[in-house]
């Protein structure tokens, strides 16, 4: 499924004794937010910011996003979530927190976290990913069966949603053979696809095999903690979250009185006013580069954002709608858009990378248009041909899911230059090899 040569196109194989291929999927249909438990080696901690915070008063944060200020919203109170009373016993206790730590707990807290215990999928939930708009999505992957159908496949999910884990188990295992479950091992649960193939979850990717692995993240980093900045007149300052003084079960938006040790991951040369960084997504990426490097493989990454140029795009969904970020925290999905030009930074050059490329123009190159011809052409009932071309629509439209959504891939360097021997000064460099997606169809 993930990255695999257009025709003519020499294909990515695994190499190695046996041609095993482990395929780690980092989020089906949006699995939860996998790698949570993976800590970000960087990340800003309660005892840094204690330890940095001055004896002055934390003023209001308030910037252009229509998302992020609730200064010039009523004063109300936020409906008292569970979750909402244990951040404030946490604000009260050591301070206001940073963006991350917010999300970190509103999305991953092991009692009260959104993803943990609930379903939030489908038409029912607060959210429909690609894959639930339409077959083809998942259909125009079918290129993989072609490339792996001599390997011996495994399929290792990172999956710390309890529930999701559950539905995921449903889905894809075959009931005949029973689940192993072991809750205190790396691998918490073990099972057999229904057409054969051994498949196991985990908690923290560095639990996975370090073996040949295709990896799939897919509206993955757009959920992982993200720190705020905003620039002002003493330099860059982190926003935080603080309780209102006005209300005292209300958020507010508020900076930092001095530097935070996150403001590292902010280019020198920076020229926005206003910058999300994520230290995880970039410990991750540097996870998955050096396993791709060592082992082979490659990554697809395909989620909302952009390539450096956006600034506040932290929001919320419940019920398929925008929603306060900090109105009854729990209850809702919270996500900011991924910064690609930050994970292809934390490569560092380890691996090839490609993209961020638009998904109308990914799926194009990937053959959805011969795809949703052949659909048609078999499709009789009238209903089901409205169903495909709806479907089509929202994933091809540009005003809709068509350039919102990207698709952005790791892959080892020979895998684009070929193994040849290496090249002198006075050769010229060999023309890279397409990838699947990336490259523009051809027919041969």
């Amino acid at each position: 499924m993930i990255l695999l040569a257009n025709a003519g196109a020499r294909p990515l194989r695994p190499r190695g004794r046996g041609h095993s291929v482990c395929l780690c999927l980092v989020c089906v249909q949006r699995t939860g937010v996998l790698f949570s438990q993976l800590r970000a080696r960087l990340r800003v901690n309660e005892a840094t910011l204690k330890a940095l915070r001055l004896p002055c008063t934390f003023g209001p944060c308030l910037w252009g996003g229509r998302y992020f200020s609730s200064e010039k919203e009523p004063v109300e109170n936020s409906p008292a979530t569970p979750m909402l009373q244990h951040l404030v016993y946490k604000i009260k206790s050591t301070g206001p927190i940073t963006v991350a730590e917010y999300m970190k707990e509103v999305l991953t807290n092991p009692v009260k976290g959104y993803y943990v215990h609930r379903d939030m999928l489908g038409e029912k939930g607060d959210f429909i990913t690609s894959p639930e708009i339409s077959q083809i999505f998942g259909e125009v992957f079918s290129q993989l069966g072609s490339v792996l159908k001599k390997c011996d496949i495994s399929i290792h999910l990172v999956e710390v949603s309890q529930k999701l884990s559950e539905i995921q188990a449903l889905t894809l295992t075959e009931e005949k053979v029973p689940l192993e479950r072991d809750a205190g091992s790396p691998v918490y649960m073990k099972g057999v696809t229904k057409s054969g193939i051994p498949i196991s979850w985990y908690r923290d990717l560095q639990d996975v095999p370090k073996e040949h692995s295709f990896y799939v993240a897919h509206e993955f980093f757009d959920v992982l903690p993200v720190h705020k900045f905003q620039k002002t007149p003493q330099g860059w300052r982190e926003v935080l979250i603080d309780i209102d003084p006005r209300v005292s079960d209300k958020l507010r938006f508020v900076l930092a009185p001095c530097a935070t040790p996150a403001e590292a991951f902010i280019q020198h040369d920076e020229t926005r006013d206003h910058v999300e960084v994520c230290p995880e997504a970039g410990v991750i990426i540097q996870e998955l580069s050096q396993r791709i490097a060592l082992t082979g493989g490659a990554a697809l990454i395909a989620d909302y954002g952009h390539d450096g140029t956006k600034t506040d795009t932290f929001r919320g969904f419940c019920g398929h709608k925008l929603h306060d970020v900090l109105i009854a925290p729990g209850t809702a999905d919270l996500t900011a858009d991924v910064d690609f030009s930050y994970l292809r930074r934390m490569a560092q050059g380890t691996v090839a990378s490609l993209g961020p490329i638009k998904q109308q123009t990914f799926l194009k190159n990937m053959g959805i248009d011969v795809r949703l011809k052949v659909l048609l052409d078999k499709s009789t009932e009238p209903s089901l041909r409205q169903q495909l071309l709806q479907g089509y629509d929202m994933l091809m439209n540009p005003k809709k899911m068509g350039e919102r959504f990207n698709f952005f891939a790791l892959l080892p360097h020979q895998r684009l230059h070929g193994r040849s021997h290496e090249i002198n000064a006075n050769q010229s460099k060999p023309s890279p090899s397409p990838v699947a997606g990336f490259s523009e169809l051809t027919w041969q």
